[in-house]
């Protein structure tokens, strides 16, 4: 299985959308501060993800989520609207 995450940094509200083959992995990285120069620090929480069978269907997914500002709008708006408790 393969993964499109999305997590916020909890002391900033600092987004970051990722990709993974394991997800529970990835974010214990994110959180231990080896995650990357861009996660790196901070206190992270995975607030939406989409599951795939395919890597190529997740990296297509990754690819439109983070260069398509539409389809990266809709997505913050539904994890924002999860956050505050809204439907």
């Amino acid at each position: 299985m393969y993964y499109v995450y999305l997590i916020i940094e909890r002391g900033t509200g600092k987004w970051y959308i990722g990709r993974t083959g394991d997800l529970a992995k990835k974010l214990k990285r994110h959180n231990s501060g080896s995650g990357g120069n861009t996660t790196s620090g901070g206190t992270w929480k995975l607030v939406y993800y989409e599951a795939f069978l395919s890597r190529k269907d997740v990296m297509a997914r990754g690819y439109k989520l983070k260069h398509d500002s539409r389809s990266r709008r809709f997505i913050y708006e539904r994890a924002a609207n999860s956050l505050t408790g809204q439907e």
